[in-house]
């Protein structure tokens, strides 16, 4: 078992520490955890939710209307699921040691990228090559 690594409340990664060091490792291991029991959290909410909305309703414009959000609610919290196991898949490249890294080039993600979307598997010019490419085969 690993210590457990201190890591101040304000401590944000910067660019003149050596790349994926403990701290930033432990940060964004976090920042994952946290993101992932707030979609948890919400989709306990929708599911208890939808066990309350589960009501006849009268009127056809009104049981549209329920339909309509609870069609929108789901597909919403189908995107989370994607979302949680693609910060599993991140949380899992903490543990290997690959995290941060591209999985096109073997670079170093940027930490304002990673910051901002701690899931990244991409540099941000990978990414943009990604999506150039799937742009050109797309329009096809």
């Amino acid at each position: 078992m690993k210590a457990e690594v201190f890591l101040p409340d304000d401590y944000r990664p910067a660019e003149d520490e050596p790349f994926m060091n403990e701290r930033q490792l432990e940060y964004f291991r976090r920042k994952l955890l946290n993101w992932k029991a707030d979609l948890m959290d919400e989709s306990k909410s929708t599911i208890v939710g939808l066990q309350d909305s589960t009501r006849n309703i009268p009127d056809i414009a009104d049981r549209a209307s329920e339909e309509t959000d609870r069609a929108l609610e789901l597909r919403t919290r189908d995107r989370q699921r994607k979302l949680v196991a693609k910060i599993d898949a991140a949380l899992r490249r903490i543990e290997e040691g690959e995290y941060g890294y591209c999985e096109e080039t073997g670079e170093p993600i940027s930490l304002k990228r990673l910051d901002a979307r701690p899931i990244a598997t991409l540099s941000l010019e990978a990414q943009e090559r990604h999506e150039r490419r799937e742009k050109v085969h797309r329009d096809d």
